[in-house]
């Protein structure tokens, strides 16, 4: 876990690598209740019969999930002591789905500071996420997040 003081200390860090998170398993569980909550029910997810004599020889997450996953994956790797009032997920510049995660899988999020820049609602950073999957030389997702920092 990288600690930051404050903010300043953060943008001084620019261009580095944070580290990474916690390995994380993704189950079955896990893909069912996340199909619930999106209602996207597609087969190569939840359906582990059909699945399993599917491409990928049972299910698979959904590509979203694994991106939803960089909210748990961010707290891991680094935090500030000094908090501003607020923070807030701004959105994503770039997502690329590189290969699925299979049922079982372990993931992780390796996490790289890319840029910081001043705006009127507050200090906006952008992070490169590469999350990994164990064993698997190809990343399964790797994307850039925006997270507003307002004072």
């Amino acid at each position: 876990m990288r600690i930051f003081t404050d903010l300043a200390e953060l943008v001084a860090a620019k261009g580095e690598h944070l580290g990474y998170s916690d390995w994380l398993t993704v189950t079955q569980d896990r893909i069912d209740r996340f199909a619930d909550a999106t209602d996207d029910h597609q087969w190569i997810h939840v359906d582990r019969e059909r699945a399993a004599n599917g491409p990928f020889g049972g299910t698979i997450a959904h590509g979203f999930l694994t991106l939803s996953l960089l909210s748990a994956f961010s707290p891991q790797v680094w935090t500030l002591r000094q908090r501003p009032s607020m923070a807030i997920n701004y959105g994503l510049n770039r997502v690329r789905f590189l290969q699925p995660v299979r049922t079982g899988s372990r993931v992780r999020d390796g996490i790289e500071l890319i840029d910081t820049r001043e705006t009127k609602n507050g200090l906006l950073l952008t992070f490169g996420h590469t999350v990994e999957i164990e064993g698997e030389e190809r990343a399964a997702l790797v994307a850039e997040g925006l997270s507003l920092m307002v004072p």
